[in-house]
């Protein structure tokens, strides 16, 4: 297994394949591409196959979150994911915010993560 922090080289293209078959959807290629260069990205491969990523959005000094962490079905239960946190942990200057989907919290305080703040949501305009 190959792990990358801030893999710059991680494309729409490549990162696509991977989020369809964790959160299967529609989703536009260019928009993808630049929310992927809003973001660092920390990564798996085997080989050439994006097999994980953590993404994370920082203003570098006060806040950072983690946008997503995905690690392909056929992938998970192999410590890919706590792998990917230990990496942001490492390098990330800021502490990181995050929500866990309902159920995936013992994997998050298996890391070392503790319970915070609770989280609320404010529909985007895409989602009205």
């Amino acid at each position: 297994m190959e792990y990358r922090f801030d893999d710059r080289s991680l494309t729409a293209q490549v990162f696509l394949p991977l989020v369809n078959q964790v959160w299967p959807g529609d989703y536009d290629g260019a928009k993808t591409q630049a929310a992927l260069e809003k973001t660092i990205q920390v990564t798996a491969y085997d080989g050439p196959v994006l097999v994980g990523c953590l993404r994370i959005l920082t203003d570098g000094y006060y806040f950072g979150t983690i946008t997503e962490l995905l690690v392909l079905p056929s992938y998970q239960k192999q410590g890919i994911g706590s792998h990917l946190l230990q990496l942001a942990r490492e390098h990330t200057p800021t502490m990181l915010y995050f929500g866990a989907q309902p159920g995936l919290e013992p994997f998050y305080e298996k890391n070392g993560c503790q319970r915070s703040l609770t989280s609320y949501l404010i529909p985007g305009s895409r989602d009205r």
